[in-house]
Formats: C-alpha cells, sequence, structure tokens
C-alpha cells in the first residue's frame, strides 16, 4: 500500500510503499477513502506521545472508508460496509468499556498512535464489533472522517460533557478543526458563543460556524476581554488549542461557578492553572476525550437533519502526496484539511 511515515521524530514525511496490514482475528482492515488533518498527529510526529514506540510510523487517527477484510472473530461486519471509527478504538472488555465509558478504556488503542494510522491506503481497525460505525448512504467520506476525532470529540464536550444549555454564554479557546466544530454545536443548542483566536482567518470561520463575539487574541488579555463581552463570565469555556496560555486563560474566561473544559492536549512543560480562582469561584474542571462509538448514532441524526453541518469545516482537500508537507505545516490553513487517498482532490 502507499502511505505517509517517517522515521525519526520531527524527520521527514514520505510517501512510500508499505506492506499490506492484516485484520487481527477481532479486527478488521479498512480501505480509506477520506482522512483528516489533525494537530494531534503533529503531536506525535514531533514525539510529544509515549504511545508512538516504533518507527518507521505513520500518522492518521480520522478516517472513514470501506471494510476490506475482516478477522475470524468479526460477526457484526462484512467487507464493503461503509464505515468510520472513533479515534479511541475499545476492547470492549474492560470495566470502563463494560459500564459504556469506550472513550476512556483501559486498553484502548489508536490508529496513529498505537500502531500505523490513516494517512494510507488502508489501515487496521482493533474490536472491530465495538468500533466500526455504519455511515447513512447520503453522507460522504469527507464528512464521515471529519467526525472521527475532533468533531464527535466536540460534541461530547459540548452535549455531554459541559451539558450546554440555551442561552448560556460558551467561550472557545482555539478556531481550529476542534475549536470551530464546539461553535457550531454550541450554536446548535443555543448557546452564544465568543471565538477566541489570534488569526482574522480562523475568526471569520468561526463566525460561519455561528459565533456572534469575536476576541483576537494576540491584542491583550483575552479572558478579561471574554468576561467584559459576556458581562461576567462564560458559562463555560472551552480550551480547543491545548497550551498553558490557552487553559489559563479559558479558566479565567469563566464566571462564578462556570464549566473549564480542555479538549486541546498539553503536552511537555507543566501547566499552571489558577487554582485559586477555580476554589474561591467553584469552577468545574473537566475533562473531554473522545466518544464511544455507540453515542455516534445521536450525532449523526442531527447532521441528516440538517441541524450540524460538519462538511462547512473542510476548507482544503488534497492527496497523500502532499499529507506530509500539510502535516509538517499544520495551522498554516484555516478550517479542516482532508486527505484522499485515492482522489479526487
Amino acid at each position: 500500500m502507499r502511505a505517509v511515515a517517517y522515521d525519526e521524530f520531527g524527520g521527514e514525511l514520505d510517501l512510500r510503499e508499505l506492506p499490506d496490514p492484516a485484520p487481527a482475528p477481532h479486527g478488521a482492515v479498512i480501505r480509506v477513502e477520506a482522512t483528516g488533518l489533525c494537530r494531534s498527529d503533529w503531536h506525535g510526529w514531533q514525539g510529544h506521545d509515549p504511545d508512538i514506540r516504533v518507527l518507521p510510523h505513520v500518522p492518521g487517527h480520522e478516517l472513514a472508508g470501506v471494510v476490506e477484510a475482516v478477522g475470524a472473530e468479526v460477526r457484526g461486519w462484512r467487507p464493503g460496509a461503509r464505515v468510520t471509527v472513533p479515534f479511541v478504538c475499545a476492547c470492549g472488555s474492560c470495566a470502563a468499556c463494560q459500564a459504556g465509558e469506550q472513550q476512556v478504556c483501559e486498553r484502548q488503542t489508536q490508529p496513529g498512535f498505537t500502531h500505523w494510522g490513516s494517512f494510507a491506503e488502508l489501515v487496521s481497525i482493533d474490536h472491530a464489533d465495538v468500533n466500526l460505525v455504519a455511515l447513512p448512504e447520503e453522507m460522504s467520506y469527507a464528512t464521515a472522517a471529519s467526525l472521527g476525532c475532533r468533531f464527535a470529540t466536540s460534541f461530547r464536550a459540548v452535549d455531554q460533557v459541559a451539558e450546554v444549555r440555551p442561552g448560556e454564554w460558551v467561550a472557545v479557546h482555539g478556531c481550529g478543526g476542534v475549536g470551530l466544530s464546539a461553535i457550531m454545536i454550541a450554536t446548535a443548542v443555543g448557546a452564544r458563543v465568543v471565538a477566541v483566536d489570534i488569526s482574522g482567518d480562523a475568526l471569520h470561520l468561526a463566525e460561519l460556524a455561528g459565533a456572534t463575539h469575536f476576541v483576537d487574541g494576540s491584542a491583550g488579555d483575552s479572558a478579561t476581554q471574554v468576561r467584559e463581552l459576556t458581562r461576567g463570565g462564560a458559562h463555560v469555556s472551552i480550551d480547543a488549542l491545548g497550551s498553558p496560555r490557552t487553559c489559563a486563560a479559558s479558566v479565567e474566561s469563566l464566571r462564578r461557578r462556570g464549566r473549564h473544559v480542555q479538549v486541546g492536549l498539553l503536552p511537555g512543560a507543566a501547566t499552571p492553572v489558577p487554582m485559586g480562582r477555580v476554589i474561591a469561584q467553584e469552577l468545574r474542571l473537566l475533562g473531554s476525550h473522545g466518544m464511544a462509538a455507540h453515542a455516534y448514532p445521536r450525532m449523526l441524526e442531527l447532521i441528516r437533519a440538517g441541524v450540524l453541518h460538519p462538511d462547512q469545516l473542510v476548507t482544503r482537500t488534497i492527496g497523500l502526496a502532499d499529507a506530509g508537507k500539510a502535516l509538517a505545516s499544520i495551522g498554516s490553513v484555516a478550517g479542516v484539511t482532508m486527505i484522499m487517498p485515492r482522489g479526487p482532490f
């Protein structure tokens, strides 16, 4: 198969021929029709993720495609099925999975991290009966692939973790793929959204996604600006980027008894959090990590009904040959970049 791979962290990302994967007895191999470009893959390429232990490595974890082959133990799927997967692939048998919380599975695997990912023509997925999600016939592969990490993560962060309610103020720090998804979902719930970013292009896309108030994060104290715009602070604030600065600003953007949701990854150095404010104002600090396959139907139904439009967040489509360069320069193009291994692009 053709795939994009690297031989050292931070090294060249090149397109090469690699062996085709074979399905595990409980797994499946998916022929990739679309895969998203995500900052998490950039972190992996930089060596920030301890799950990447063997090089060379193929990145990519947001995907949609067609089942190519299944293992002997798989009961619910056959070749030819149109599918997507959560970026957290669960084992189905640990205590967390038995409680229905597959997104925090104790033995989770993740394509692009624990094994070769979807910047390739083929990718293997573990525990297919737990992790594959059937696609509506009318949904494009590009739309489906955009759900796998950013949109599904944002959906659960807004709808289930933060429990955003109509009329609440929601501040979103970082208007990349995760942030734009969160803005669209919060707006659909009936919230009033403040978008925070340092890029004018990103803030423009945030307006298209439904944000009504905007803060240029490069122009000063963004938390103070959010509190002023919302007359006391946001009810919910989401760090969709993942940096010490945006995490602290998100917490400081809240009103009393507000909810901070951390979605963006925070690798490396310790992150200072204003805990005095957390205690004095009884703030809640919440983490959100993907969404289980069994929770997809509600999100898919809202997309089918035209309430949510994740396809509008895709601003660029490229082929595998351009995927390495795009990953190395992630953040230079606003919106979501979609890679189509077989074209057109």
